[in-house]
């Protein structure tokens, strides 16, 4: 990995693929038959992308394919899907909002409702890898804020099936309605609905370029998430961390994708060079080596900080998706931490523990969005209205007060709403 001195004039930001104009137009088009042809156009985007034939009968997974599933699993990972989704719902239910009203002396009553959104849609990327922790971070926090209808979309596999893992997950979750649709027509079939598939209020979950852009395009008719660029880790250390232990947190992200960042910033460059050794001697074992080599070559690095304050500016400057403090001290640390989207504190707080099993969602805000943005919570799956309860007393107290504002703005008949009622109260026309 290269070693970088952390001076001014050293650039920590990183330019992400938003996507080709070729790529853009390619979803536009898929959407634009998805929305015309519906069930008939799954099928044949289907079959082109992902070499599979789907008949319309078949893309609703049934029951017995659940069933299949099932005696494929060990009864071992069952248990620990079910007590990583129990560890889940704890921590979500601890973000539930609840409805409030208050009231005035002049009789006002002002509230806020809050109310789950119908339908939601999960993206569940599928290929030669499964991803049920995916299933996991995206249906719970939407059963915890109430929502009644999931619908979950997952490309096939070449025999048609999806993966096992990724069904019983489901199955344990009790999501009802699983499709074997992949891709941005997947996207388009959640949005606009199809014979088949009726469409929901909002989409989550990860996915390739195609899909990102497939969100981007459909945002509007319907809400999304976020879009998820490759996969970061920031790693803020001191000599007291274990170079082993670094060099493994960074290659978990690296392993996702060539373009994925694995950084570490440290005062120590004892600690620098023996993670650099580290991260040499791990790729050569590991089975995604390749992946995680070219990540590491075009997007890692380990940066020098001269002091733990100028090291932190670093971090805060990156606000990355994932960031570890393996410091001495590092609940002294966290209050300074202002732009990450999952901060793990100590040694033994390695982020694959995040990723899977202690709780808060891994879905998480990358390329420096940090700044602004939250990890996937329940809040992202409801809404809120504004109550708002004016009594007699309260417009004659305030109605003056409303109608000159509105003929600040030049709105004569806001103002006129107001006072007619004004004119009403007091017997006048």
């Amino acid at each position: 990995m290269k070693i970088i001195p952390l001076t001014n004039d050293v650039s920590l930001k990183r330019s992400i693929d938003q996507g080709t104009e070729t790529q853009r137009q390619s979803v536009r088009q898929i959407i634009e038959a998805v929305k015309n042809k519906g069930d008939q156009a799954i099928q044949a985007f289907t079959a082109q992308f992902d070499g599979v034939t789907v008949f319309t009968e078949d893309l609703l997974v049934s029951e017995k394919e659940i069933a299949l599933a099932y005696e494929k699993v060990s009864e071992e990972t069952i248990a620990i899907i079910r007590e990583a989704r129990d560890n889940i719902r704890d921590f979500h239910s601890r973000q539930v909002q609840q409805s409030w009203m208050t009231t005035k002396p002049d009789g006002t009553i002002l509230g806020q409702k809050v109310t789950p959104l119908d339908a939601v849609g999960v993206y569940v990327p599928g290929g030669r890898a499964a991803y049920p922790s995916t299933i996991l971070m995206n249906v719970v926090p939407a059963q915890v804020a109430g929502v009644e209808r999931i619908v979950m979309v997952s490309p096939p596999q070449k025999d048609g099936t999806l993966n096992e893992v990724v069904l019983v997950t489901a199955k344990e979750l009790g999501v009802k309605e699983i499709y074997k649709v992949g891709g941005a027509q997947a996207i388009a079939a959640l949005a606009y609905g199809t014979e088949t598939i009726t469409p929901v209020d909002k989409i989550v979950g990860p996915g390739n370029i195609y899909v990102a852009l497939a969100k981007q395009q459909v945002f509007g008719t319907v809400a999304i998430d976020m879009i998820a660029g490759p996969s970061e880790i920031v790693v803020l250390a001191d000599e007291t961390a274990e170079a082993s232990f670094v060099a493994a947190d960074l290659l978990s992200q690296a392993e996702h994708d060539p373009m994925a960042s694995a950084v570490l910033v440290t005062t120590s460059r004892e600690l620098a060079e023996g993670v650099a050794a580290e991260v040499e001697a791990q790729l050569e074992t590991l089975p995604k080596r390749e992946i995680a080599e070219a990540s590491i070559k075009d997007y890692g690095a380990i940066y020098i900080a001269s002091s733990l304050e100028e090291a932190v500016g670093a971090v805060n400057e990156l606000a990355p998706e994932h960031l570890e403090v393996v410091v001495e001290e590092p609940w002294e640390v966290l209050p300074l931490i202002r732009h990450a989207g999952a901060i793990f504190l100590g040694t033994y707080s390695t982020e694959p523990v995040g990723d899977y099993f202690a709780g808060p969602n891994h879905v998480l805000p990358t390329n420096g969005t940090a700044r602004f943005s939250s990890p996937l919570n329940v809040e992202d799956f409801t809404k809120k209205s504004s109550i708002i309860s004016y009594s007699k007393k309260a417009i004659m107290e305030h109605g003056e007060k409303i109608s000159t504002f509105a003929r600040l703005e030049g709105l004569e008949a806001h103002a006129r709403a107001v006072d007619y009622r004004l004119n009403k109260i007091k017997g006048t026309k």
